[in-house]
């Protein structure tokens, strides 16, 4: 945004992830400006923390004059941000807009569909993404291509992540080990479940090592019973991002139930098996690497088995737009729409 004169770009921290590694870290890896805004929210119920966005934002956009606020992704954050700004007249452009899994179950796509209704722009980063929206009824001259900027993400860090040596670090051999994420309240918040799973995980690490770094959700949910599965699973703290980078794009195969995860073994070419029953990004199994074992420890076992015995192929991605340049493309979309916003109507 920078480039583009008559723009400035204030940053908006709402708190809502405030681990150190899992969020101050990455705005730091990313080269990104300090926030002039904190809103400090932390954790609490989805109610707890849209209304405390909700608050928040409203407060900072009645003090200074705003033209638009830029959301991005489907958390509570993005919703309430987006709810605040609709309401008091302020455009809302929604970045990773138009995904969708189907499944109103994942509070993320109740967030996903009420922030694309209040939207005023919507980027998109996949064709599915557009088919969604235009079929939602929304006009598609809101809508505009302009690819994923969590790979232009993934592309710049790519060197200054394999400089971590993390690999190495931990011990481990490049296509010699399973990563495995899960967070999800559908996969940890149900004991039996999360049982299952980690009995899965302890199958396959007879086969290959699992390296499991635990999310602090997953982490709170670990009983005696999880504890014991886990002594055969290398599980590790939380990691930065660019440590975690490393250790991705030199899996053997991943394990997870993060979306963004499901795009980035897609553009580094690493085999991936979804932990859910479906997914808002399709895309990453028609173009990419990724497949859906549903919540079945067996099904995830036997495929993690059987991908694990495949001689290794280094795969391309193929999805249009995941080139490294969103980012420009998403800047020059929010450019014109605050030119088009503040330019006179005809009646005026």
């Amino acid at each position: 945004m920078k480039q583009h004169a008559g723009v400035r770009a204030r940053v908006l921290h709402t708190g809502q992830h405030y681990d150190r590694t899992m969020s101050g870290a990455f705005l730091d890896q990313l080269g990104f400006p300090d926030p002039e805004f904190r809103l400090g929210v932390g954790s609490g119920s989805h109610a707890e923390q849209t209304a405390a966005v909700l608050v928040g934002v409203e407060r900072v956009l009645r003090a200074e004059p705003f033209d638009a606020v830029l959301v991005a992704g489907d958390v509570n954050s993005t919703f309430a941000s987006a709810l605040a700004a609709s309401k008091l007249g302020v455009g809302v452009t929604h970045l990773e807009a138009g995904l969708r899994s189907g499944d109103w179950t994942m509070p993320e796509e109740i967030n996903r569909v009420l922030t694309d209704r209040l939207s005023d722009l919507l980027l998109v980063h996949c064709d599915d993404a557009v088919e969604n929206l235009v079929g939602e009824g929304i006009d598609a001259g809101r809508i505009e291509m302009v690819g994923n900027t969590m790979i232009d993400s993934l592309y710049s860090l790519l060197p200054a992540a394999q400089a971590t040596g993390a690999v190495a670090r931990h011990g481990l051999q490049p296509r010699g080990y399973v990563l495995v994420t899960l967070h999800r309240p559908a996969v940890v918040d149900e004991p039996a479940r999360l049982a299952g799973v980690l009995e899965a995980l302890t199958e396959i690490a007879e086969t290959m090592p699992v390296v499991f770094p635990l999310h602090p959700r997953t982490h709170a949910r670990l009983g005696a019973r999880h504890a014991a599965l886990l002594q055969r699973v290398r599980a590790l703290p939380p990691l930065e991002y660019l440590e975690f980078i490393d250790l991705e794009a030199h899996a053997r195969l991943v394990i997870t139930d993060s979306g963004g995860v499901q795009e980035e073994t897609t553009s580094l070419g690493v085999p991936c098996l979804t932990y859910r029953t479906t997914t808002e990004r399709p895309v990453t199994i028609s173009h990419g690497t990724n497949e859906l074992v549903g919540l079945d420890p067996e099904q995830l076992r036997s495929r993690a088995v059987a991908l694990i015995a495949q001689p290794w192929v280094q795969r391309s991605c193929t999805v249009a737009m995941w080139d490294g340049h969103a980012g420009d493309r998403a800047a020059a979309a929010i450019g014109g729409f605050l030119t088009r916003r503040q330019l006179p109507t005809a009646a005026s």
